[in-house]
């Protein structure tokens, strides 16, 4: 089985690309997706141990916890201790799961890809990427977003050009989402050697 991990800074399109591999056959782990299950589930008692206060029956509010770790990298630090062991084990069960399926390419969708240290344990390394000006405008347009907010997210990312030249394949999703379709066909067919 193939594995891609997916990456990309946000508002580069990096869930538009993982839905446009989910497309094309391959199983998709979205580790966000995965942290709002828990969120919901294992690992809220133990994020209002850590954070009193900020779960809501028996969920962690978002929101509040977001307060609680923005601009604070010990209590940042604190969080991913509790949050990344659980994504990882979650994201071993999504790939044990999908090998038992035969399924041939997985793609773990990871938005800190590179900044974990865990790219060299992908068969291949996808960048979903577009320009500065496209990244601002789509990062602006989402609900809540403060310029506070996006320098923050963007301050925790490896840059974008970084990322770019250290990736087997960059999607640029700039073009639209046929044309990243193309490809990302184009790139399963690279990979896959066809």
């Amino acid at each position: 089985m193939l594995v891609i991990g997916l990456t990309g800074s946000i508002g580069m399109g990096k869930s538009t690309t993982a839905r446009l591999f989910a497309e094309e056959g391959a199983a998709v782990h979205d580790a966000d997706a995965a942290v709002h299950a828990l969120y919901r589930g294992k690992a809220a008692p133990l994020i209002e141990a850590a954070f009193p206060g900020t779960t809501r029956d028996g969920e962690v509010d978002r929101k509040e916890l977001g307060t609680r770790v923005l601009g604070d990298p010990a209590a940042l630090a604190k969080l991913e201790a509790i949050v990344h062991p659980l994504v990882r084990e979650a994201e071993a069960e999504f790939l044990r799961d999908a090998r038992a399926r035969g399924v041939r390419v997985a793609v773990l969708d990871i938005p800190l890809l590179f900044e974990s240290g865990r790219a060299g344990q992908m068969d291949a390394v996808v960048v979903a990427s577009a320009g500065e000006a496209e990244q601002r405008r789509r990062v602006m347009e989402r609900p809540g977003m403060t310029e506070e907010t996006f320098r923050s997210v963007l301050s925790r990312q490896m840059p974008d050009a970084e990322k770019r030249a250290r990736a087997d394949i960059v999607i640029d999703t700039s073009g639209g989402v046929d044309d990243a379709r193309a490809q990302v066909r184009a790139a399963l067919a690279r990979l896959l050697g066809r």
